[in-house]
């Protein structure tokens, strides 16, 4: 049985950590550096950060970031936000990122997808989702939540993957920031839909809603933001909860 991974996110602006309700209302809530440090110590199996507000000049501030966090911490760093090339990739791959996150980008652009995965291989690409039910089914959403593509999250999650995607990051919009518990039947439908891993975000209020994940889907991998940043649950728990229920876990 494979290990689930937990992977905590920081979501980064200006060089801090923030964390909002339904993709609004963002609050501060540290340095990203000393924060994946904190993660790393306490045993999460990866990172991710997303600089969710991304310019020409807070994508420098964020090759740093990355730079100074790649420096201190030894596990697998996915980052994304505002990547729209090979070559803004490859700066973040050289700056000691392990893998790339594409949203609006490869929504824009899908054949960015296959070119990532060509240059790179497809273990370094993983196309984040943001997802909205409208009426009965799942959309897909662009611009860190602000633009509806009209796209059908279940289509384009088969094109990801056709390109070469090698992970999917799903997020539900419907569920962000809420700690009501991911949106299981989305993921689901989505695991059902592919054959690449599959990150559940959105939602995650505690351990056992972590738990409640890799019992009732497929999924290889839950992210979680705000319990993990207030201290609300540590990691240990989380994957004390996790093994007492049955579900491998990595690093206990």
């Amino acid at each position: 049985m494979l290990c689930k991974r937990i992977i905590p996110c920081l979501d980064v602006t200006d060089g801090r950590v923030v964390k909002g309700v339904n993709f609004v209302d963002l609050q501060d809530v540290g340095d990203p550096v000393a924060i994946a440090k904190q993660y790393n110590l306490a045993g999460a199996d990866e990172l991710v950060f997303l600089d969710i507000t991304a310019t020409h000049e807070q994508r420098r501030t964020m090759i740093d970031v990355v730079e100074r966090t790649a420096a201190e911490v030894f596990i697998p760093l996915t980052v994304g936000g505002g990547i729209t090339s090979v070559a803004e990739m490859k700066a973040m791959l050289q700056a000691g990122a392990d893998k790339i996150s594409l949203n609006s980008a490869a929504l824009k652009t899908p054949e960015l997808i296959r070119e990532g995965a060509e240059k790179f291989g497809s273990q370094c690409i993983v196309v984040a989702i943001d997802a909205k039910k409208e009426n009965g089914h799942w959309d897909v959403y662009a611009g860190g939540g602000r633009i509806a593509t009209g796209r059908n999250v279940i289509d384009w999650v088969k094109e990801v993957e056709a390109l070469g995607a090698g992970e999917l990051l799903v997020t539900s919009m419907d569920q962000d920031g809420t700690k009501d518990g991911y949106d299981i039947a989305l993921l689901e439908a989505i695991t059902a839909a592919v054959a690449i891993p599959v990150i559940a975000s959105g939602g995650c209020g505690n351990a056992q809603h972590i738990v409640d994940v890799f019992e009732q889907t497929t999924v290889d991998a839950a992210l979680a933001a705000s319990i993990f940043h207030y201290g609300e649950v540590s990691v240990a728990e989380v994957k004390t909860a996790m093994a007492a229920n049955g579900v491998a876990v990595r690093n206990l």
